[in-house]
């Protein structure tokens, strides 16, 4: 979570920077969010294509480049380091 504290203290830093030297942003936000988002779906096509040449499916070469780790990061509230909880069997 501090992560994206910092992340969002930052970004408003450079706000407030390029609002008193009145400078507009090079991209507006959400262009620039989608472009993000492309490169880092783009980091991602070399891994699971090898996968999928080695002849693993689609699901098993996603999952073995740990694509949804990368893309999504660590999400808030996990702990990287202990496996995931499961509800209890009843």
């Amino acid at each position: 979570m501090k992560l994206y504290i910092a992340s969002l203290a930052a970004g408003l830093l450079v706000g407030i920077v390029y609002s008193l030297i009145n400078v507009r942003s090079p991209a507006p936000p959400v262009v620039a969010l989608i472009g993000l988002f492309g490169i880092l779906l783009g980091e991602q096509v070399v891994p699971v294509a090898r996968h999928l040449m080695r002849g693993d499916g689609l699901r098993a070469a996603i999952g073995l480049a740990d694509c949804s780790d990368h893309v999504l990061g660590q999400l808030p509230g996990r702990n990287a380091s202990s496996p995931p909880e499961t509800p209890p069997k009843s």
